[in-house]
């Protein structure tokens, strides 16, 4: 009889890895509660942070964004629990619904600081263009996961992906929010290129990109105008354009080695910095806490990069690796761009920091795609053809 049981390591073995599907309990033990646990570390960070930026009160920012964190974490592990199957049949009406939002946003959108990027649904103010930024790599994994890598060399099968690519890009540029369109351009350049686009394809591409830009500088707004004048030479208005970016490099500078301390900030705490909530909260953290303390908060978003790639590179179903690749760019280039303007690298674009600067659409937004990627390392073993539900195979 006992000849006919399985091993107790054969069966566990079968229950977490040959059917991921089996049981809820099953599935929350295949959570990555480490990587949980990092993300509740930086949003902690951003709760402090968002506290100094109140004066030392949990209001107006931190209180509600603490609740914003909570029931994103919900949401995380919720989405996380479902099955890579079920996630592919909700990408097209996912994409449509953001591209939809965007159009309202155009048509009825609410105004605030020279472009028309939210709308108000029930009294709550939302970023679509945010969601946006999910809803395409949910897309763009579905649709390359059921292409193989040969027939990726084929330049008419990327010419759909494509037009789901630019898009929401084009939408969002009519807002205009140039920041943002750049990173659902880059997100989904990385998903081609992590598809199988072949290299002279990318040279291909890339050759019109001079006078593309040519063209799109000629069209930009003038205060875009103004935002690239301004990193070059800010110094030619330092009480008007070039405040914003002068500010935040006292700021940086001044925090020294060790910081200020908390709540001892100058420029934050005298109202000199602007946006100090918001898209330049990491300049008040390192005005406080210094050099080290900035570079803590750099070493969370790192490990949270790393361990994202590191659960795409170990699934084995193509949208599952696709889906984590997507969700770890789209991270990835989000901290990229505030850091780079914060510090003066880049044009200031009015891009958050992820999990720590005070904003309802970006930090649901980014959670949500942290439970795609969770949802893609809990059926990691899951083979590319396989039912999520109970292991068999199925249509590709």
């Amino acid at each position: 009889m006992s000849a006919l049981r399985p091993s107790g390591s054969r069966f566990h073995r079968r229950l977490l890895r040959e059917e991921p599907g089996f049981s809820l309990a099953s599935r929350l033990w295949r959570v990555n509660w480490l990587y949980v646990l990092l993300i509740c570390a930086l949003a902690g960070v951003g709760y402090v942070a968002l506290c100094s930026a109140g004066g030392g009160s949990a209001r107006p920012y931190a209180g509600p964004q603490a609740m914003r964190f909570g029931f994103g974490l919900i949401l995380m592990v919720t989405v996380g629990m479902l099955p890579l199957r079920l996630l592919m049949r909700l990408a097209f009406p996912t994409y449509l619904a953001s591209l939809g939002l965007l159009v309202a946003v155009l048509r009825m959108g609410h105004v605030g600081k020279g472009a028309e990027r939210w709308i108000i649904v029930g009294g709550v103010q939302i970023q679509p263009s945010e969601f946006a930024k999910v809803a395409l790599v949910l897309m763009l994994a579905t649709w390359f996961s059921r292409i193989s890598y040969a027939r990726m060399g084929n330049p008419l099968r990327l010419i759909i992906p494509a037009v789901m690519t630019l898009l929401p890009v084009g939408l969002v540029l009519k807002e205009p929010n140039l920041g943002t369109a750049v990173i659902i351009g880059g997100i989904g350049a990385a998903l081609f290129f992590a598809a199988g686009m072949r290299l002279w394809q990318i040279v291909l591409l890339c050759l019109p990109v001079p006078a593309l830009l040519k063209i799109a500088y000629a069209h930009l707004h003038d205060y875009q105008r103004a935002r690239i004048t301004t990193f070059l030479h800010p110094e030619s208005d330092p009480l008007g354009a070039g405040y914003n970016i002068i500010q935040s490099k006292i700021a940086l500078g001044s925090g020294g080695m060790w910081g200020k301390g908390y709540l001892q900030g100058t420029q934050g705490q005298l109202n000199f910095l602007p946006e100090k909530q918001t898209d330049f909260i990491f300049t008040t953290i390192a005005e406080e806490w210094g050099f080290v303390g900035g570079i803590v908060v750099m070493g969370l978003l790192l490990l949270l990069i790393l361990g994202g790639m590191a659960m795409a590179i170990r699934s084995r179903n193509r949208f599952g690796r696709l889906l984590a690749l997507g969700i770890s760019v789209n991270f990835f280039l989000y901290c990229l761009v505030n850091l780079s303007m914060v510090m003066g690298a880049i044009p200031v674009g009015g891009v958050p920091l992820p999990l720590v600067s005070y904003g309802g659409s970006s930090m649901l937004t980014v959670m949500l795609g942290f439970g795609f990627l969770m949802s893609s390392w809990v059926n990691r073993d899951v083979r590319s053809g396989e039912s999520a539900d109970n292991g068999e195979a199925s249509e590709p």
